[in-house]
């Protein structure tokens, strides 16, 4: 493909005019929209800083590629900006941005393109085109400069392939000899895998000719796998360089000398990550500790709350689906039940179905935490752990009621651990047997270890906890009851989405399968809906503190927060946390104590004000959101400061 179609005329900013980072994104995305590269700005201009709150953009020596992948870009393209004085754009070396590359890709970007968004990228370590690139007066000059670039490119790679392959075939002929190259293998990716993914490749690439030393790098990009590294090239490498900013298959390198770094330095410290491959200083990796274990080059290591976050967050995300397909099946069910009866075939389908569901809820919570830890393996005893944890089973202590949630939690914890004991434990065993390891030795262990915790521990005294929990929340009184309506609401708004929320909203997941209690879940449901729909009233009546894509972007709030989906807040947040999450906090916790203090009732996990039917008092429950979402759309509208004005 032609980069010429990529870097549109009309879209370049030969003088950027901005002098702060947020200002000059705004101002690259307002272009895009006005060429009608992208038809939502909002959308387009979060998934930007989503990216760039992860790492920087900024690369350094004066170039920034600010670049996102979403439904809001029409085609592919990369807009070209030029600062004249330089900005601030927090870059990795810490010096001013004069270049600037704002790539968007569509959702549906074909081969081709994502080809030439990686060529493009690749292009940007040339120093001899960025130099001209900031003398460039035109247009026109910049086309022509990675024109020209691409051209030599080319033939430069067609000339390194046939060099590669003549190295191939005297290599098969040869033996072994003193002058031997030096020989590593690396992989590159970042998240969105459109531009550092191929700029960390190109850097390797051209430091390790520079250095005499031979490199095969795989990239794990937004076109795939590419360049995939075999068995015998790990086999062979003198060491690994894995530059990454997300999780890449890592098992395969067991046993070599490891470099794990962000991508960024792929990019900046190609020499370095070089140096330390070929000089086998990097630490060996072992895969055996687990899925994802760290070397102990890693810049920042996981501290032990950011690890059980995370394993926490499989877990969640993968019963999410459950909650909300059986919870909606079970509310259309209610709602049957009121005009056909209990006794209907369509009353019991539904309801049938959604219970099932349901009673998944816990085993896959308990399996997902385990699989998080400790690898496939640990998918069954994880699995038939949180099981346990949902029967009400005699065990040594008997009970009616199950360990629960909670029960469940320590069942996927517990699991996992086992798994990563089983194999450092295990790990000296003949190699004959390695192949049971996986399909029978740490099933069956972790089962049986796992069987026994729970089945000797976790359910005889979490069944009584459990049982303990219930037995309060029944008999709770009103004023209990309003100060755990109040906290769960406004955690529904701390985060919006983060562990904050999904402490909250697993909470009250949890009450109602136990309780059958749908009174914490109307709390949660209210805490939810009142982000959104505070941000729509926000700029409804509020419009002059607002932009024209804000306005827009908060008109569709209005449908977000009635349907219970917070993250419509998120972009705002984003952009004005102080303002924005305070204000959500408040009218939430209020709108969700009101619920408790009138004592409504809604038996369903999800729908937000489309269930409101199920409710006990449905007035009441729309009432509490209506007020909840005032509360918080008057504080944010009040307190935000007004637009500044033009520059």
């Amino acid at each position: 493909m032609d980069l010429k179609q990529l870097l549109l005329k009309d879209a370049m900013i030969m003088d950027l005019k901005a002098t702060t980072k947020e200002d000059a994104i705004e101002e690259m995305v307002d272009k895009y929209y006005q060429v009608g590269v992208i038809d939502d700005k909002e959308l387009y201009k979060s998934d930007i800083l989503k990216r760039e709150a992860q790492t920087s953009t900024g690369i350094g020596d004066g170039i920034a590629m600010p670049h996102a992948r979403d439904k809001a870009v029409k085609r592919a393209t990369v807009l070209f900006a030029k600062s004249a004085k330089g900005i601030d754009y927090k870059s990795l070396d810490g010096q001013p941005a004069y270049l600037f590359f704002m790539i968007a890709a569509p959702d549906g970007a074909d081969n081709l393109h994502l080809q030439a968004l990686a060529a493009l990228s690749s292009l940007l370590i040339n120093p001899e085109l960025v130099k001209n690139l900031k003398a460039a007066k035109t247009a026109d000059e910049v086309q022509e400069l990675f024109d020209k670039a691409m051209k030599e490119k080319e033939a430069k790679d067609k000339a390194d392939e046939e060099k590669q392959k003549a190295k191939a075939a005297a290599a098969a002929q040869a033996s072994d000899s003193d002058d031997k190259k030096p020989y590593v293998v690396a992989v590159t990716a970042c998240p969105t895998g459109i531009a550092h993914t191929y700029m960390a490749e190109a850097a390797l690439k051209e430091q390790a000719e520079k250095m005499g030393v031979d490199i095969k790098v795989e990239t794990n990009g937004s076109e795939g796998v590419k360049h995939l590294l075999t068995a015998d090239e790990i086999k062979r490498a003198d060491g690994v360089i894995i530059a990454a900013d997300k999780k890449v298959d890592m098992p395969r390198f067991d046993g070599k000398h490891l470099v794990n770094r962000p991508v960024s330095d792929g990019i900046n410290k190609a020499e370095e990550l070089i140096n330390l491959a070929v000089e086998q200083k990097a630490p060996v990796f072992h895969a055996e500790g687990g899925a994802a274990q760290e070397t102990e080059d890693t810049e920042e290591k996981k501290s032990l709350w950011s690890r059980i976050y995370a394993d926490l967050m499989n877990g969640i995300s993968n019963m999410l689906p459950f909650v909300v397909g059986g919870g909606i099946l079970m509310a259309i069910s209610f709602l049957l039940e009121n005009s056909v009866g209990a006794h209907s075939q369509w009353f019991l389908f539904f309801n049938n179905v959604g219970n099932y569901a349901f009673s998944f809820l816990i085993p896959v919570l308990a399996a997902y935490i385990a699989v998080s830890i400790g690898d496939r393996p640990a998918l069954l005893p994880g699995f038939v752990g949180g099981y346990m944890a949902s029967q009400a089973t005699a065990s040594v202590v008997s009970s009616k009621s199950p360990a629960g949630f909670i029960g469940g939690l320590l069942a996927g914890f517990i699991a996992g651990w086992v798994v990563v004991f089983l194999k450092k434990w295990l790990k000296n065993l003949p190699k004959s047997l390695a192949g049971l390891k996986t399909i029978l030795i740490y099933p069956v262990l972790g089962l049986l270890f796992t069987g026994a915790i729970m089945y000797f521990a976790v359910d005889p005294i979490f069944a009584v906890v459990n049982a303990a929990i219930t037995h309060f929340l029944e008999s709770m009184g009103t004023g209990n009851a309003v100060i755990l309506g109040t906290l769960l609401g406004g955690m529904m708004s701390i985060d919006m989405g983060g562990p904050f929320n999904k402490a909250a909203y697993t909470f009250a997941i949890g009450t109602f399968t136990a309780t059958q209690d749908g009174a914490l879940m109307a709390a949660v449901m209210v805490g939810g809906m009142v982000p959104p729909l505070a941000i729509a009233i926000a700029t409804t009546f509020w419009k002059n503190k607002f932009t024209e894509q804000e306005r827009q972007a908060g008109l569709s709030n209005y449908i977000l927060g009635l349907s219970f989906i917070t993250e419509g807040a998120i972009p705002f947040a984003a952009g004005d946390p102080l303002h924005v999450i305070v204000s959500s906090v408040i009218g939430s916790a209020i709108g969700g104590g009101l619920t408790q203090l009138w004592g409504v009732n809604v038996p369903a996990p999800h729908g937000g004000i489309f269930v409101t039917p199920l409710a006990n008092k449905p007035l009441l429950y729309l009432l509490a959101v209506v007020i909840g979402a005032v509360i918080s759309g008057v504080i944010y509208g009040v307190w935000k400061p007004a637009l500044k004005k033009n520059k």
